[in-house]
């Protein structure tokens, strides 16, 4: 993959967690917001309280459907999502290095809550993204039975599967057995 800056990587992993967050709520396993949050390096994840991360839920189960709308790829619909859902949040970027991570920017104040900012950095990273690539990098997993979401960050956009090694080896096989047949026939 090739990354132009620090700020394109932390769109990428912003927007992967998006993705990884959505399935998960969506799958009957479901998934724990605070780990997959850690792992992307939301570092107010390791202690926000159980309220703020039950309300992020349920907030992101809204941006559910603004995920779906960028498979259509349009891009004024995607705008016009991100920019309803960022009026009901108190948008105030400042340069900031804290921590051993150099100069970086939080799109909240320092008082925001924890959904308040996590919500605000999906939808920052979501509208940078659109102003870059439009909706093209958003797919959904090829798997015939899988509906999961993927951001493809590669750089031909080639992606064709989600975060399950499953999907695309279920799949090449059976692509794979089918070839076999037809050479046999």
């Amino acid at each position: 993959m090739h990354l132009r800056s620090a700020t394109a990587t932390e769109i990428r992993q912003t927007l992967e967690a998006w993705m990884a967050l959505l399935n998960g709520r969506a799958s009957a396993e479901g998934v724990d917001v605070r780990t997959v949050l850690i792992d992307a390096g939301f570092p107010r994840a390791v202690s926000a309280s159980a309220a703020s991360v039950e309300r992020l839920e349920r907030r992101l189960d809204t941006t559910a459907p603004l995920a779906r709308g960028l498979l259509d790829g349009d891009q004024g619909a995607a705008m016009a999502a991100v920019n309803e859902q960022l009026t009901e949040l108190d948008v105030r970027p400042s340069v900031v290095a804290h921590d051993g991570v150099g100069p970086h920017i939080h799109w909240t104040p320092s008082t925001a809550t924890f959904d308040d900012q996590v919500m605000t950095d999906v939808l920052m990273a979501l509208a940078q993204e659109l102003v870059e690539n439009g909706p093209a990098r958003f797919g959904v997993c090829k798997a015939d039975d899988c509906d999961d979401l993927f951001y493809d960050a590669t750089r031909n956009r080639s992606r064709r599967f989600c975060d399950d090694p499953r999907c695309a080896s279920r799949t090449h096989t059976a692509e794979h057995r089918a070839r076999r047949r037809a050479d046999r026939s």
